[in-house]
């Protein structure tokens, strides 16, 4: 792990690979090590760096509120940082929100988009999804106890049965009660972005089985950014860089080196 000072923050980074960069943004529950896999795969093609954002992981930030564009200004910081003009950023989850304000905000920096199992920055996830939200907020609550239950919003029910160990990312956090709180207000801030400022050729991809953030509602997304493709990953739900990391890792390396 490597360690830099960007927009005020020390943040905790791996970095590996050779190539064009490509930054990795992890979801809210997570940190830089759901991309193992994953990014173990791109960096045959790409330098790839999976930093872990404010109050995750190793980084150190103020103990002040903050929302999804201080956390955009952050990953735009870090690739200057780290000496480069710009960059391809891989957005997942909380991580896809990140992504598309830092596109807007800052298009200087943003070479190309990927935008994975994500939702449309602005809105509430209760309203995308009515139906499922309030058990899986109510199963959050309850941890651990009711961690089978909740990591099905994440994998499916096969792939938990088959890999039980994947479990460990709900477990491993280690954030205190101020980390958690300044977390989870994020999604409370009110933001205002157009997605059709989006300058940056953009990949939209969901997972067929994703029980948190309904597929039809991450593919939209590619209907308000111009000239931007979507993909579809079978047979995998939310979390697919950890679920199937070598059919996400085909979708994204195609895209990025495309013409």
């Amino acid at each position: 792990m490597e360690r830099i000072e960007a927009n005020g923050t020390s943040v905790s980074l791996k970095r590996s690979g050779e190539g064009p960069p490509l930054f990795l943004l992890h979801g809210a529950e997570a940190d830089h090590s759901m991309f193992h896999a994953f990014g173990t795969l791109l960096a045959k093609h790409f330098t790839v760096i999976a930093c872990d954002q404010r109050d995750s992981g190793g980084t150190r930030n103020p103990h002040v509120p903050y929302g999804f564009g201080e956390l955009a200004d952050d990953a735009a910081a870090l690739i200057a940082a780290l000496g480069f003009a710009r960059a391809h950023l891989f957005g997942t989850s909380f991580g896809g929100a990140i992504a598309q304000v830092a596109a807007v905000r800052h298009p200087a920096r943003i070479d190309r988009l990927v935008l994975a199992s994500t939702f449309r920055v602005g809105m509430s996830v209760a309203s995308i999804n009515p139906e499922g939200f309030p058990r899986f907020a109510a199963l959050r609550a309850g941890l651990p106890e009711t961690l089978p239950a909740f990591a099905e919003y994440f994998f499916t029910p096969s792939y938990i049965a088959a890999h039980p160990e994947a479990l460990s990312i709900f477990t491993r956090n280690t954030r205190d009660a101020g980390q958690r709180e300044r977390r989870g207000a994020v999604l409370a801030q009110p933001i205002e972005v157009s997605l059709g400022a989006i300058k940056a050729p953009t990949l939209v991809l969901a997972g067929s089985e994703d029980r948190l953030i309904p597929p039809a509602h991450t593919l939209s997304l590619a209907s308000e950014i111009p000239g931007s493709r979507a993909a579809v990953i079978h047979g995998v739900a939310h979390v697919g860089t950890i679920q199937d990391p070598a059919a996400v890792a085909a979708e994204v390396i195609a895209f990025l080196q495309s013409k």
